[in-house]
């Protein structure tokens, strides 16, 4: 063999050699590049969800916990019935605040999706609704018998009938025993809430109310919507302007704009209170007869069904979801364990309170129209 022959042959081989370590040293930083991601997110999922849990799935120990079991969790906020309206494409949850709205996205969701089988609603937590009132408006309620208040004058019940018997008089705070000299305690007395129409707060609202003015019945058809719609109408038109979720009003309430009386979940009061915020002179009165809030995740993916799965059933994701004043379902005790220190505004076991049955999502949202005078007038 020739010194060139030699010399060629002696330059291929160490043309793969080298070849062979530059592979080698790639690998190398990919196996590595690979071990410092472990641990990290790996799926992201996009849902839209009810203005009352934006606080939940932004708060940093959340975030943090959902990484930690492979997801990250992109959310847009929406009024619960609203979420009928929007296009489901892109979306892998829909995460409205009772199982009505729930009902018509997943039948909307099953229309849609090729793959029928994304799977059930899930029911991680739920909120009974509540009104919060200024100390002052709480005191008059009581001393006029539409109101009790216990020992501290920091939570009670409000009394239903008395209060939609007022409605139906048009009642005003002027009218009521002590009101004067409180120049926030004037004009018709009515409870803010949120849209009917658009927000499930709204809507549920109308469904306990409809019950109370219906002598016990839960509304089944469009008779009983007519019976009660007079007074729905009073309920929703009075307020003017509404808006279409539950977070706003409260932090109107809580700067201590607006009407001395709201419409909120009771998640939103716990949730102040266990993040040791100054309540201020709020009263929590529970309607001897109120409504829960199920929240309902509506998964329209795989991934979307494997986020709520996780909500309902991981410890440090409950506890979380506690922190934020949720009621787990299925676990009185761990919402009783953590609110043990606030029971002068809380009624944990929700003593005197009776639920009302809710109508199926069409009769409701035909309720919701009629008030809003925007249904069948017939």
């Amino acid at each position: 063999m020739g010194f060139r022959e030699h010399a060629a042959r002696v330059r291929r081989i160490l043309g793969i050699v080298l070849a062979v370590l530059l592979l080698g040293g790639v690998a190398a930083v990919l196996v590595t590049g690979g071990d410092k991601d472990t641990g990290t997110a790996t799926k992201t999922v996009r849902g839209v969800i009810g203005s009352e849990k934006a606080e939940f799935f932004a708060d940093p120990q959340v975030v943090k916990a959902l990484a930690a079991k492979g997801f990250t969790v992109g959310t847009e906020t929406s009024g619960s019935w609203d979420m009928e309206e929007l296009p489901l494409d892109g979306y892998d949850f829909a995460f409205p605040s009772s199982k009505g709205p729930a009902d018509e996205l997943r039948a909307k969701a099953r229309q849609k999706a090729k793959d029928k089988a994304a799977g059930a609603p899930l029911r991680p937590f739920y909120s009974p609704l509540v009104v919060v009132a200024h100390s002052t408006a709480a005191r008059v309620l009581a001393d006029n018998g539409l109101a009790t208040l216990g020992p501290r004058g920091t939570s009670g019940t409000l009394k239903m009938d008395a209060y939609l018997a007022a409605a139906r008089a048009d009642r005003t705070w002027q009218q009521l025993k002590g009101s004067a000299g409180h120049a926030e305690l004037s004009g018709t007395l009515f409870i803010t809430s949120t849209d009917p129409v658009a927000s499930n707060s709204g809507a549920l609202y109308l469904a306990a109310a409809s019950y109370v003015a219906d002598g016990g019945r839960v509304a089944g058809d469009k008779a009983a919507v007519t019976r009660t719609a007079p007074l729905m109408r009073k309920l929703v038109q009075v307020q003017g302007a509404q808006q279409s979720g539950s977070d706003a009003p409260f932090r109107d309430f809580v700067s201590g704009v607006g009407n001395p009386l709201v419409l909120v979940y009771e998640s939103q009061v716990a949730s102040q209170l266990l993040a040791g915020r100054s309540m201020g002179d709020l009263v929590v009165l529970y309607p001897d007869t109120t409504v829960n809030s199920d929240h309902t995740l509506v998964p329209l993916t795989e991934n979307g069904r494997k986020l709520g799965e996780l909500l309902a059933t991981d410890t440090e994701l409950r506890k979380l979801a506690v922190r934020h004043g949720f009621r787990p379902q299925g676990a009185a005790d761990e919402f009783t364990a953590a609110t043990d220190d606030h029971t002068a505004y809380l009624n944990q076991t929700l003593t005197g309170v009776r639920q009302a049955p809710v109508p199926t999502s069409e009769v409701l949202h035909e309720m919701a129209l009629r008030a809003r005078d925007q249904g069948d007038t017939a």
